[in-house]
């Protein structure tokens, strides 16, 4: 074989080249994405440059001798291919030149057309006829150095719990029997109580560090043990001790959050009801004041008005029971008042009526049950009152004048758990793909020789696609909600709509998101995926229903979009004119954005992995969405149809709205926390994966930006195929990604991830 027909600086580009023309990959783009690199290439001379174009030259390809004469070039080099190294075919480019020129060195370019083409070595290696060694993942990245990054600000706390859920106490294991299953969760969370893990976010003084922020994570890690477990502990802790710690005043922290936090007293949640579901404003429990005895007397009037879904309700001791407050023969509004259930034999008291709910589809070691009340008297002191109280006389008072904002103050107080339903469900999301992952790195499906090993499934492409874009956006909402915590934890006023706006569409975006990405895990792990003892059935079955409780998610969306017109008819009218100019020249900008071919065409990589093109499209979306939401239904109202009507009329695209305005708060906020790292590799990986779930945003909404014009086919098209260069490109860090997300490895004990 003449090697002298190849210069030094040519021959890095000779596997490549077989590659390409072995199996055909060149389409026009592609072309273009080698020629560019060729051009870039310093270490090329004119002679080199010119003999590499007449080699993409597809009209007149390299004749079969000259591919067979590659063939034996690279054979007789006995380099061995590392499928697990950052860039394996640049690196086993960069050994074949080695054995040939000791002067050939490191070519960046190549790995720029590795990055770009997509190469999958292990689909190409028996191309080469050298040995592979078949390494399922590059250490590259390290996932602890990744979960330090991700949890900076909490994670010595959040080590810790990690060490105490060692104790046998939380190991997992099959449960088909309901009462089992409800006895050993609460034996779980009474020892949670005991080591102080309930009380978190509580005052000092009962309990507690004042810390709702690893809280949250907390509840986010008993995800990992059971989510029995930790949806009980939300109810115990969040829901009814956050009741009485956010509604109550100081005599009901001192009466009962220490008690609660110590998980002495049980307690309940009572708002949901039969009839009225998400409708918390239109329950029909009363709570009536009665002024010579100072008692409020609980009733529920008819047969579906009684308090549905109740969790914790068959341990509970006491219940926070929300109901219209009548005052004086007047309705005053939904408040909380806190109800004994049980004596201390736990025996259901008087007047009350308690049923179990059965078995679910998940969730079973959750006690819900359906509680009644016929006229149950309390004490008046039992009205949770920071928000509205009745004076010695009788009367009510409040410093919130107006019901409607008292009645949002109130359940404002409660957007916490909110935020942990979203972090529940996509910590189900992540232990769902760390299972598919890790067992998408060991199992191997076909091939076409029966000499060789079988492919992993995680080099698939279409494996890849299912999997990684789903890390990427795991990632995205992780930071996100921990942003989302923070607000929340550091707004101290009682006006908390801007708060509740962004977790109402937040909550409702990531809970659907949990619930696709564990389906497509399951699928992705076959018939293995589908046994309860690789717990994404489980995790299927018990976040299921985060898509519905703490607010369904369709109504939570119109209340995101509600918060955005808001906002944009405040805005409007506060401005005045100069306003209505500021909208027009908006417009203007934006029709010159669409109709400029030169940014409806732009398909580069620096572009379309740039954030500024992630936001922009983005936000173009949310501002069209807005303006053109606003229009018709200003439009409707001036036809003279009412207010209520005129949002119903536009529904479908309220629904629209609250998804774009998520989707904006979660690339700003993600891109916002990357912007602020140091460490340029970790850095530089955070950036990969917001382009990875930007991309796949904007694919997922690929029509409306083609109709508007945002988008031309060309740039749709190379959006399609950056998503999927990005999910090839990650695949070799995958393993690294999915231990980022720092999931105990004692937990992840289904066995096709171990």
């Amino acid at each position: 074989m003449d090697l002298n027909k190849y210069g030094n600086s040519i021959l890095p580009y000779i596997p490549f080249f077989y590659v390409i023309w072995s199996d055909d990959l060149l389409s026009a783009s592609e072309i273009e994405v080698v020629k560019i690199a060729i051009k870039e290439d310093k270490s090329l001379n004119k002679e080199d440059k010119k003999q590499l174009s007449t080699w993409l030259d597809k009209s007149n390809p390299p004749k079969n001798s000259e591919i067979k004469q590659w063939q034996q070039l690279i054979t007789n080099s006995n380099v061995t291919l590392v499928e697990s190294e950052a860039y394996p075919l640049e690196a086993f480019s960069r050994k074949v030149a080695k054995f040939y020129c000791d002067s050939c060195d490191t070519n960046e370019q190549l790995k720029e057309i590795e990055l770009n083409l997509g190469i999958q070595p292990n689909h190409y290696s028996h191309l080469f006829n050298v040995e592979v060694v078949q390494q399922p993942f590059s250490n590259f990245y390290n996932g602890t150095e990744i979960d330090a990054i991700l949890n900076k600000k909490h994670l010595e706390k959040i080590n810790a719990f990690r060490s105490f859920l060692k104790e046998d106490i939380f190991k997992w294991n099959i449960q088909t029997d309901k009462e089992k299953a409800r006895t050993k969760v609460l034996k779980q969370l009474q020892v949670l109580a005991s080591k102080g893990w309930g009380a978190l976010a509580y005052p000092n003084a009962y309990g507690g560090e004042g810390n709702i922020e690893s809280y949250a994570s907390i509840f986010e890690h008993l995800i990992f043990v059971d989510g029995s477990l930790a949806v009980k502990f939300g109810v115990q802790f969040g829901l009814f001790g956050g009741s009485i710690q956010n509604l109550g005043s100081k005599q009901h922290h001192d009466n009962y959050l220490k008690a609660t936090g110590e998980a002495n007293l049980l307690g309940c949640f009572a708002m949901t009801e039969t009839g009225h579901g998400s409708n918390v404003r239109g329950i029909k429990t009363t709570a009536t004041y009665i002024h010579k005895d100072r008692s409020l007397v609980i009733h529920t009037p008819g047969k579906n008005d009684n308090k549905e879904y109740i969790g914790n309700a068959l341990h509970s001791k006491m219940a926070s029971v929300f109901a219209q407050l009548i005052v004086n023969g007047k309705n005053k509004g939904v408040h909380a008042i806190l109800v004994p259930l049980r004596n201390k034999k736990h025996d259901v008291l008087e007047g009350i009526t308690i049923v179990d709910n059965g078995y679910k589809l998940g969730l079973n070691g959750v006690d819900n049950g359906k509680i009644w009340f016929n006229q149950v008297k309390v004490p008046v002191e039992n009205l949770l009152d920071k928000y509205g109280r009745i004076d010695d006389e009788g009367n009510y008072e409040s410093e919130i004048k107006k019901p409607n904002k008292r009645f949002f103050t109130m359940l404002g107080t409660l957007v916490g758990g909110r935020i942990c339903v979203a972090k529940g469900a996509l910590a189900a999301a992540k232990m769902s793909i760390t299972i598919a992952v890790k067992h998408a790195l060991q199992r191997r499906q076909f091939n076409d020789s029966l000499k060789v090993q079988e492919d992993l499934l995680l080099d698939y492409p279409t494996h890849q696609l299912r999997l990684i874009p789903k890390i990427a956006t795991s990632y995205v909402y992780h930071i996100v909600l921990q942003k989302t915590m923070e607000s929340y934890a550091l707004n101290t006023s009682d006006d908390k709509r801007k708060i509740e706006t962004q977790v109402a569409g937040l909550k409702a975006c990531i809970t659907w998101f949990a619930t696709k990405a564990i389906q497509e895990c399951r699928e992705a792990c076959g018939g293995k995926g589908y046994l309860l003892e690789n717990r994404i059935a489980d995790l299927k079955n018990d976040s299921d229903i985060f898509t519905t409780f703490e607010g369904d998610n369709t109504v939570l969306l119109q209340l995101a979009a509600k918060g955005v017109l808001s906002d944009f008819r405040s805005e409007l009218n506060a401005g005045g004119f100069v306003s209505v100019l500021k909208l027009l020249r908006t417009r203007f900008s934006d029709k010159l954005a669409t109709i400029n071919p030169a940014y409806s065409n732009k398909t580069d990589k620096a572009h379309l992995y740039n954030p500024k093109f992630h936001l922009h499209a983005m936000d173009y979306r949310l501002r069209r969405l807005t303006d053109t939401a606003a229009m018709r239904i200003r439009g409707y109202i001036k036809k003279g149809v009412p207010s209520y009507q005129a949002f119903l009329k536009v529904q479908t695209h309220l629904l629209e709205v609250g998804k774009a305005y998520s989707e904006v708060l979660a690339i700003k906020w993600y891109y916002d926390f990357v912007s602020k790292q140091s460490n340029g590799k970790y850095k530089d990986l955070l950036y990969q994966l917001g382009a990875l779930h930007g991309l796949s945003i904007i694919r997922k909404d690929a029509t409306w930006y083609l109709e508007q014009g945002y988008l031309s086919s060309t740039k749709s098209k190379a959006i399609r195929q950056r998503v999927e260069r990005l999910s090839t490109e990650l695949r070799p860090h995958a393993n690294s990604l999915v231990d980022g997300f720092g999931i105990p490895q004692f937990l992840v004990t289904a066995p096709i991830a171990n």
